[in-house]
């Protein structure tokens, strides 16, 4: 190897390979008498019985390698002279920058490919992760009138709940009582139906429960869940619905027409499931899907609300002794309300009766009031009671009307005596005199005679419910053109 003319002071910066553990280069240690040739920095022995490349053993991206090879090979040869080694450190650092930038690049690159990564894992575990749903007019259609907090939906009249479409393998309902679920004969009843077969039949006597109403192949299936029993003894709420990865819920489709019943116990199915009259009222023998209310509805393919209440009238309640009005069982002073209930309370905080409905949530294109039976208690025969009758009659279409300005309006009664029936028609035509609305029409419905049985304290059974809706259904698709 040639010696350099004139010796360094000390070793070139170019000597030195800018990459750890790289092969040391090599300078003659002058004046030192030795004139083997010294590496200025110990060589990479790392590995080295296993390696026959003598480099770092870490994989560098390409271009860092090309610049290692323009400084290795520009450092191996022969330094002639100091000018020499001007020009050769610029190209040495033109190297060293044209690798470094492209290696940053490179390494930006794979940045910017990691957090995409990272952002696409993130996207597809929120859509794998399990969802919370509670029932509103955006994924269900609601039954009635219901109210939600705390995205619980609380039902107290009769016939309340919701209905959606599930798609997915299994189905779980959380069923939430109010204070009464320990008091029997006072408890919410419940029934969940899929695809119209009821798969759950419910007494609500603890606090909380959660149901599978449905499992099995992954598919849509229609899920109804309705109160069975009355709100005046009690309300039920029902749990937002848990949804797992890929299952969704929607809301049912409408039915054609919306039919808004008025009634008393008749309208909320008072031991229509116990057909001995000597018994007595349980509200888990009260079933509205068996009135002629559901009845009708369903027979003319409507959507339905239903505001009633066992023991109500329009001005008393039943009473046992005629001389005493039962002035605080009258069913107008709650049709605005979103229920009634007697010690039920949305969430342990709301009484039904202490909410106001809005109207504008179910407008009916027919209403039904079945309201009389419990006033003909007290009036029996007396003239100036009955006109009593007539004249708050009266006054409860106008708020109806009001509240309903385009609802054809139906006066039945008769299903458990039609002693007052006379004072409906008085009613109907008055009104019409009054205010010139036509649109309301008195509908008689047969009496009871017991040839179809009698259910807890008389009332009409289901044989007896049909016959009622067979003649309301009538009268609304005649009056309608349904």
């Amino acid at each position: 190897m040639r010696k350099l003319k004139k010796p360094l002071d000390k070793p070139s910066l170019s000597c030195y390979n800018v990459f750890v553990g790289a092969n040391g280069c090599e300078v003659p240690p002058v004046p030192i008498p030795n004139t083997e040739v010294k590496l200025t920095n110990a060589e990479n022995t790392w590995l080295v019985t296993a390696r026959e490349n003598r480099t770092v053993p870490i994989h560098y991206p390409h271009t860092l390698r090309y610049a290692d090879f323009f400084v290795t090979v520009f450092i191996r040869k022969d330094i002639r002279d100091m000018k020499k080694n001007k020009i050769l450190s610029v190209v040495i650092c033109a190297a060293l920058t044209c690798g470094l930038m492209t290696a940053c690049g490179e390494a930006s690159s794979a940045a910017d490919d990691a957090e995409t990564t990272a952002s696409s894992e993130e996207t597809t575990a929120a859509e794998e992760t399990p969802s919370t749903v509670a029932l509103t007019n955006e994924s269900a259609k609601l039954l009635g009138r219901t109210y939600l907090m705390d995205d619980t939906l609380w039902c107290g009249f009769s016939g309340t709940g919701a209905e959606f479409e599930y798609t997915g393998s299994k189905l779980d309902i959380t069923l939430i009582a109010d204070s009464n679920y320990s008091s029997e004969g006072n408890q919410a009843r419940a029934a969940v139906y899929v695809d119209g077969e009821r798969v759950l039949d419910e007494m609500l006597d603890e606090a909380q429960q959660t149901f599978t109403v449905y499992e099995g192949e992954n598919k849509t299936v229609d899920v109804k869940i309705v109160k069975l029993s009355e709100s005046a003894n009690s309300v039920m709420g029902i749990g937002a619905i848990e949804l797992e990865s890929g299952e969704t819920i929607a809301p049912a489709a409408a039915k054609a027409h919306k039919i808004e019943f008025v009634g008393d116990s008749i309208t909320c199915g008072y031991g229509v499931d116990d057909e001995v009259k000597e018994h007595h009222f349980s509200t888990s023998t009260e079933d509205v899907t068996k009135t002629y209310a559901y009845k009708t509805a369903d027979a003319l393919d409507a959507d339905y609300s239903i505001v009633s209440a066992s023991g109500f009238g329009i001005i008393s309640g039943y009473t046992s002794d005629p001389s005493k009005k039962v002035a605080n069982q009258t069913l107008p002073q709650y049709y605005d309300k979103t229920g009634f209930s007697y010690s039920g309370k949305f969430g342990g905080t709301e009484t039904p009766q202490s909410i106001d409905w809005d109207f504008e949530e179910f407008v009916p294109d027919a209403i039904v009031i079945n309201l009389g039976t419990n006033d003909e208690s007290y009036c029996k025969s007396d003239l100036q009671k009955q006109s009593e009758y007539v004249d708050a009659y009266i006054e409860f279409l106008k708020e109806i009307r009001e509240k309903n300005p385009d609802a054809e309006i139906f006066c039945a009664l008769g299903t458990m005596g039609a002693g007052l029936f006379t004072s409906v028609q008085e009613t109907v035509i008055k009104y019409t005199e009054e205010t010139g609305d036509e649109k309301v029409h008195a509908v008689q419905l047969p009496t009871q005679d017991g040839s179809k049985g009698y259910a807890a304290d008389w009332h009409p059974t289901e044989g007896t419910h049909q016959d009622s809706a067979d003649v309301l259904s009538a009268e609304i698709s005649s009056v309608m053109g349904w």
